[in-house]
């Protein structure tokens, strides 16, 4: 029997298409018939008068990056870096005191970039933000295991355009509640 070696070109290819396959397959998983009204029936406590009731929270799929959300903010990165600025720990600060506010509610921080840069370079700048945004959460006191991380690097920009005003928009990690 032959052994096979693959190049370094070969290789990446072949993790790309693996990746690729499990973000497609993983998306049609989904139910198509599920709307958005499924994230608006989450409850959350909320304090009023010092008692602790349930109400509605209006979760969107798109987190913090929709502005719906009130205490919970989208951080900003400078180009290919994954350390968090002055304003960025601010916003953490905010942030960490939502997630700490609503116990039954765990959160998926989303890494992105702006279009620049190979897909595999992006989804690791990605990853890299993300948990540097989850190690900090941490240091101010959220459990990490209410703290998801993902990098989706390149392929969801929250604005388009091949301008610094575009790419500035792009390289943020957001924040997504989930149930």
């Amino acid at each position: 029997m032959a052994q096979t070696t693959l190049t370094s070109k070969q290789f990446r290819n072949a993790l790309f298409i693996g990746m690729t396959s499990l973000i497609i397959f993983g998306c049609k998983g989904r139910d198509k018939n599920t709307s958005d009204s499924s994230m608006e029936s989450a409850t959350t406590p909320m304090v009023q008068d010092g008692a602790v009731e349930s109400a509605p929270m209006n979760f969107d799929a798109q987190g913090s990056d929709s502005d719906k959300i009130a205490g919970l903010s989208t951080v900003y990165f400078d180009y290919d870096k994954s350390t968090l600025s002055a304003s960025s720990r601010d916003a953490l600060k905010a942030n960490s005191e939502w997630i700490k506010a609503n116990s039954k509610v765990s959160v998926q921080i989303e890494g992105h970039t702006d279009s620049r840069g190979s897909i595999e370079y992006n989804l690791a700048l990605g990853e890299r933000r993300a948990n540097a945004v989850k190690a900090y959460l941490q240091t101010l006191g959220v459990s990490a295991s209410r703290l998801k991380t993902i990098s989706y690097g390149k392929e969801r920009p929250l604005t388009s355009g091949e301008s610094e005003e575009a790419w500035s928009k792009n390289r943020r990690a957001n924040f997504v509640p989930v149930q």
